[in-house]
């Protein structure tokens, strides 16, 4: 990369760079939607620096590149909108109703916030991230025969905090995160 042609950007960019923005910033909704244009912007001028005129031509220049950055997010938004609306109704005809599965998870959630801090530790990290129990005594940096009657230990716990009406049974497999699994996995 040259110095001069990096110096001759530098100035464009401090000279205009107040104007591009307020620019953009008049024709968005949201700030960092400004933002975006200004950055798309001055990286069109980069790679056309050769293009760029002189003053007073510059900044009617950086403003017609500016407009057309800004068509372009318009119609990505308009895109990823369209796209948006077909998932949703897609998934709506294929997912089914979650609802109880919501209930179970919020019976759930609250039963492992009245474990102990150690409880929910090994629980979190077997149901949650997945790991079998010689991985949680890596990351606990203790034995895998410490760490399996915890978990044994602390898997009855949350079962017994789990309302009745439940039945106790472990949430649907494949949820967020956020929703522990009550079956063990076998080693």
């Amino acid at each position: 990369m040259s110095e001069g042609r990096e110096d001759t950007f530098r100035r464009l960019y401090a000279a205009h760079f107040d104007a591009v923005l307020g620019f953009a910033l008049r024709r968005v909704e949201r700030p960092e939607d400004a933002a975006d244009v200004t950055a798309d912007t001055f990286l069109v001028a980069w790679r056309r620096l050769a293009h760029v005129p002189p003053e007073p031509e510059t900044r009617p220049w950086l403003y017609g590149v500016a407009r057309r950055v800004l068509a372009n997010h318009r119609r990505g938004d308009g895109r990823r909108s369209a796209l948006g609306d077909r998932l949703r109704r897609e998934l709506a005809s294929v997912v089914p109703d979650g609802s109880d599965a919501v209930v179970h998870r919020a019976d759930v959630t609250a039963a492992m916030r009245r474990l102990s801090a150690r409880d929910q530790e090994v629980l979190e990290l077997h149901l949650w991230e997945g790991l079998e129990p010689r991985e949680i005594a890596d990351v606990l940096g203790v034995t895998t025969v410490v760490v399996r009657p915890r978990l044994s230990r602390a898997r009855g716990r949350l079962r017994a905090l789990l309302p009745e009406d439940t039945g106790n049974d472990p949430p649907p497999a494949g949820h967020l995160p956020s929703t522990p699994q009550l079956t063990r996995k076998e080693p």
